[in-house]
């Protein structure tokens, strides 16, 4: 277990000039101490790995006998010269007819069987992302100048999100709902929660059903996800509602199941295709921000505030043969892992009432590590599904030698007298060519880009993603991939991770293989910024903290 003082880490923050007192005219700084997702070279145990090859063991009867029958097989075969085979077939099919008719049948039923049973492949269509309206633009500025107008924080607290928002990656150009620019009521109502979700769906859904010219009568499965707001009747009604879908529809509505529930309603959309052939499904994943909206002055309920924005995505998903030509992604692999079990990870995210009986979202001190914990058992069980076999072979070797023997040397390494020598950590830049790591601020990027050494180019579409969105929850790993999109950097055969993460505590990976060159589409929400905000960017990270360890 690291100890408190590996899981902080320190950054020099410049306050600019002081203005007055004794020291005026002299540049200040502070040291800011904050949490960090424990190191994975450090903290990679045995019992991670075992959920991985899991699927390999399952299958080891095949792995085991494949390879002997075709060595029989061959051993058998290979020597016989190309006459003698054909004659000893010949002469075989010519007095034992009824068994080759016997193997004939067999060979067929067996091969009916195999493709009628195996999994569906599962085609992403397209996908679409709410792009909110220019008056809903607001600044860092701004931001804290409506949180003053509206008369319920103190200076403390306005000084606090001040600072929370300075380092938290977020641009001057995310969206909030009009109720909490126009409004200095109470702005967590049931009616401006439905009239934030009609705005946000109805717009990923108005493009998706344009770009896809798919009707919407013939969706046959509805998954819609949204954590706080869920109202009576569901979002997924209201979609049905306003867009007068089928009566036999198959619809769902996910509620209360955090940031990664995107990946977890693809999941549930793909289990629900694959038992209904030639049928197609739309998952919409979204946050209401407004709904959401704190009004109390509790330090670890008001960060939700700073990083929470505006967003909704609606994806297409088909297993109907007729869109293979058309897809642009083929589902691969989806990976959960859920930390519910552990008291400490349930309570990390917990929506609650504070002293003043203001409800939000209390944000626990411990949720760097408890995410990386999460994190750590998701990617090492992805890892055997993903990585190639070398990559494979390697790290479980070291890790093995590591655990039977204390690290003192291992497969291909020099001998080491430390008890704690670090195991191989595979290099998952091999497994794909994209990344779209969840958004949730800078400073998780930061230790995500550290701990799986990816390189600055792997992280661009989640910062930019941060800097230009912010937080959309769910919905923030669609906006990465319309960014790679924006970009024409996805092509034929590229594998993309979309890795989220969210209450529960929960830890979330999908895996999709491009069908095709992807390029530049005619509607997305990157179109108008994507070369301006990529200076931007530059700039941000060249000149400001990183917080890096």
């Amino acid at each position: 277990m690291a100890s408190e003082r590996d899981l902080l880490s320190t950054e020099i923050v410049n306050r600019g000039i002081e203005s007055s007192g004794p020291n005026a005219g002299s540049p200040t700084f502070s040291v800011r101490v904050r949490r960090r997702l424990p190191d994975f070279l450090q903290s990679v145990n045995l019992k991670y790995v075992k959920l991985g090859y899991h699927y390999l063991i399952n299958h080891a009867i095949y792995l085991a006998t494949i390879p002997v029958l075709v060595l029989v097989f061959s051993a058998e075969v290979g020597s016989l010269s190309r006459e003698e085979l054909w004659r000893k077939l010949w002469e075989d099919a010519r007095y034992d007819l009824a068994t080759v008719l016997g193997f004939f049948g067999v060979f067929v039923f067996t091969l009916s069987v195999y493709f009628m049973s195996r999994p569906r492949s599962i085609y992403l269509v397209d996908f679409a992302c709410y792009q909110p309206q220019e008056d809903l633009k607001v600044s860092k500025e701004q931001f804290i100048e409506l949180a003053r107008k509206s008369g319920k924080f103190d200076d403390a607290s306005l000084e606090f999100q001040k600072r929370i928002l300075q380092s938290s990656g977020i641009g001057d150009e995310t969206y909030i709902p009009k109720s909490l620019i126009m409004s200095t009521e109470n702005c967590a109502t049931m009616k401006e929660g439905r009239a934030e979700a009609s705005a946000v769906m109805f717009g990923a859904l108005d493009e998706l059903f344009e770009k896809t010219r798919v009707r919407p009568k013939d969706i046959g499965v509805l998954v819609v996800n949204c954590s706080i707001f869920n109202p009576t009747p569901s979002l997924s009604a209201m979609i049905i509602n306003h867009y007068k879908m089928r009566g036999n529809i198959l619809s769902y509505n996910l509620g209360g199941m955090g940031c990664s529930a995107g990946i977890i309603a693809v999941d549930l959309a793909r289990d629900m295709l694959q038992s209904s052939p030639n049928n197609c499904a739309v998952v919409v994943s979204t946050e209401m921000a407004g709904y959401n909206w704190y009004q109390g002055r509790d330090r670890s309920m008001l960060i939700p505030n700073c990083f929470f924005r505006m967003g909704c995505s609606a994806v297409l998903l088909s297993n109907r043969r007729r869109d293979y030509h058309r897809a642009k992604y083929r589902l691969e692999h989806i990976v959960r892992t859920h930390k519910g079990a552990d008291d400490r990870s349930f309570r990390s995210i917990y929506q609650e009432e504070d002293e003043q009986r203001f409800k939000g979202l209390r944000v626990s001190k411990d949720l760097m590590e408890i995410g990386g914990d999460a994190l750590k058992t998701n990617i090492t069980t992805l890892g055997p599904l993903v990585l190639p076999f070398s990559e494979q072979l390697l790290f479980f070797a070291t890790l093995v030698w590591r655990h039977l023997f204390g690290g003192n040397a291992g497969p291909g390494l020099q001998p080491s007298s430390s008890p704690s020598k670090k195991p191989y950590i595979p290099d998952y830049k091999l497994a794909f060519e994209h990344f779209c790591v969840h958004a949730a601020s800078k400073n998780v990027l930061d230790e995500l880009q550290r701990n799986l050494e990816l390189s600055e180019k792997n992280m661009e579409a989640s910062r930019m993603t941060l800097h230009r969105f912010g937080n959309t929850s769910s919905s923030s790993i669609w906006y990465e991939l319309a960014y790679l999109e924006a970009k024409e950097r996805v092509r034929r055969g590229d594998r993309v991770w979309q890795l989220a993460f969210g209450s529960g505590f929960k830890c979330n990976s999908v895996v999709w293989r491009s069908m095709r060159r992807v390029k530049k589409p005619n509607r997305n929400p990157w179109l108008d910024c994507i070369d301006r905000d990529k200076m931007s960017m530059t700039c941000q990270n060249r000149h400001g903290p990183r917080g890096r360890a």
